[in-house]
Parts: structure tokens; C-alpha cells; sequence
């Protein structure tokens, strides 16, 4: 954060807090040695890691299983110059145990796009940070407003 650029930071409560409220995140991995960027569904585990689900065979549950990922979620009002984004950072695991498994297939998110096998990733909430902007107003009290 920079200070006095019109943002607040969260602590890790609030924002995870938040991140249980976004529907839609972004999963930010490296594909081909270059960064790339998935919007994804999730939820909150009990445990307030990150949980993905998707398919056994995709390229991303073989890409991120075993390495440090960042998600990203926010909300944005773009009229009234305020929102809020929340970045974890962690390491994804592909969850293997059976009984994790079925409890995450009542408990986790549900697909949205079904397939015959899929399997849940798992992001350990290693490193939480957010920042919110209220009402396009910075800490020097300056109105964003057009």
C-alpha cells in the first residue's frame, strides 16, 4: 500500500470476511512460463483456504497442484468510485483423500461447468491483503468525484 493513495487496508479478518461474500474470484498462476489469469467460482473452507472445483483433467488442477498461487476477488461500483479487493496467496494442492472428498462435494462449491470427474483444489490462506476504496474520497479528504 501506498499511503494517502485514497485507499484502506483491511486486516485479514475483514477480509475474509469479504471474500466469503464475492461469488466469482480470479486464480493467478503461471502457464508457459508467462502469468495467467482464470476467473473462477469458490468458496471458504472451515478453515478459510480457498477451495476450486474442476476437473481432474484440466490443465489447471496439473498446473497449480503443489505451487504458490495468488486469488483475487473484488467488488467494484464504479459510479460511486468504491469497492474492495482481497488477494490470497498460497500454495494449491489437488485434495486426494477420499473422505476430504466427499465432504468437500457436499460442503465445497459446486461446478459450473459439470464434468464426469472433477476434483477440488485447495489454496492455503497463507498471505491475506486488502485494500478498500468508500466513496472516491482519499485520507487527504479530496473528492474523486467528477
Amino acid at each position: 500500500m501506498y499511503p494517502h493513495d485514497g485507499f484502506r487496508e483491511l486486516d485479514r479478518h475483514e477480509c475474509l470476511g469479504l471474500l466469503a461474500t464475492a461469488p466469482v474470484g480470479r486464480i493467478v498462476h503461471t502457464r508457459h512460463a508467462l502469468p495467467a489469469v482464470l476467473p473462477v467460482n469458490f468458496c471458504l473452507d472451515n478453515d478459510f483456504a480457498v477451495l476450486l472445483r474442476t476437473s481432474a483433467d484440466s490443465e489447471l488442477a496439473e498446473a497449480i497442484d503443489g505451487v504458490v498461487v495468488a486469488f483475487e476477488a473484488d467488488v467494484v461500483d464504479a459510479a460511486a468510485h468504491s469497492g474492495w479487493s482481497v488477494v490470497v496467496t498460497g500454495r494449491a494442492t489437488v485434495v486426494t483423500d477420499p473422505v476430504e472428498h466427499g465432504r468437500l462435494s457436499r460442503t465445497g462449491p459446486s461446478s459450473w461447468v459439470a464434468s464426469p470427474k472433477e476434483v477440488f483444489i485447495r489454496i492455503e490462506s497463507e498471505l491475506v491483503t486488502g485494500r478498500e476504496l468508500v466513496g472516491g474520497r482519499t485520507v487527504y479528504g479530496v473528492d474523486l468525484q467528477p
